[in-house]
């Protein structure tokens, strides 16, 4: 089980989340809390918690830094991740673990619901909880295989981690700057070296995610799309466009579209927040779009490696020129 935690601003949800793996129907067996960079931090949960262990992440500052950190100290068959801000529900690591019972199942993930600080504004709708980390509307709701999990509620079994290389440490989120998709490329990276496997989501395992009121803005909303599409199109640079957009493109051809035209009814029929929501579904697209291709740009910068090794021991990605 590993929680990786950078900032001491969530220190409150952090303990949250601690005591959460503490009350689970079927404990884990160990929990590794990896610090990212942040000394203060370390020390004050050193101090503060004698129940878990405590390590400094020993990679490049960034999440895929410190999951990896963990990767390279865990020693369970299967290797659990929660986020320093997202409490489990009871009987989230036993509905996970079920679903390793099938050989063929190489990463497990679950819901993740928002628990908005503010209360969730009236232009987002529940299509968009992606941009906050949380599941969105269109996801299966019973168990099924889909092509990655979700980062604030993930497992895998931990030679399959291992044997991938590791979270890529091109990718993922740096402190506040929302960039992400680690945890998709390295699922259609595991899926592409074992075929016929597969990766299950299952909405019954349940964690419950906090939402800080700037990230109800719009502001951030746009942002962090800006972001979703530099992030799609390294991925998509790394392992093929099919690979990497599919489902996005059956996301907005059939989730978004229905969405957006729910909206503007709403909006005939006098129903307050019909129009902003599907004001915020076309600025959302746009902004991802043209992020997406200002990626592409980046990706084909002569030099620019996105492709970096990440597991000592372990073969490196190819070299991407």
């Amino acid at each position: 089980m590993i929680v990786c935690a950078y900032t001491s601003e969530r220190w409150g949800w952090l303990l949250d989340v601690l005591e959460s793996l503490r009350a689970q129907t079927c404990a884990p067996k160990d929990v590794l809390v990896v610090i990212d960079h942040n000394e203060e931090l370390f020390d004050l949960l050193t101090e503060t918690v004698d129940d878990v262990t405590i390590v400094r992440n020993t990679g490049p500052r960034g999440l895929s830094g410190a999951r990896n950190t963990g990767v390279g100290l865990a020693d369970s068959d299967i290797v659990a991740f929660l986020d320093d801000d997202a409490e489990a529900a009871p009987d989230w690591l036993e509905r996970i673990l079920a679903l390793y019972d099938d050989p063929e199942v190489l990463a497990v993930g679950g819901r993740v619901e928002p628990v908005w600080e503010a209360g969730r504004p009236r232009f987002f709708g529940e299509e968009l909880d992606w941009i906050v980390g949380c599941s969105h509307r269109g996801l299966p709701r019973v168990a099924s295989e889909v092509r990655n999990v979700i980062g604030a509620n993930m497992s895998f079994r931990l030679d399959v981690v291992r044997q991938a290389g590791g979270f890529n440490l091109a990718l993922g989120r740096r402190g506040s700057v929302p960039l992400g998709c680690e945890e998709t490329e390295i699922c259609i990276r595991s899926k592409m070296g074992s075929p016929g496997s597969r990766i299950v989501y299952e909405p019954a395992a349940l964690v419950r995610h906090h939402v800080p009121a700037y990230r109800g803005t719009v502001r951030y909303m746009l942002a962090r799309s800006w972001s979703e599409g530099i992030s799609k199109a390294q991925v998509a640079h790394i392992v093929g466009h099919k690979r990497a957009l599919g489902p996005e493109r059956r996301y907005i051809r059939n989730v978004l579209t229905r969405a957006f035209l729910t909206g503007i009814s709403d909006w005939s029929r006098g129903k307050p927040g019909g129009l902003s929501r599907a004001a915020a579904l076309v600025a959302v697209v746009a902004c991802t779009s043209a992020g997406y291709l200002r990626g592409r740009r980046m990706a084909h910068v002569p030099g620019r490696r996105l492709n970096q090794p990440a597991l000592a021991g372990v073969s490196p990605w190819r070299e991407v020129k």
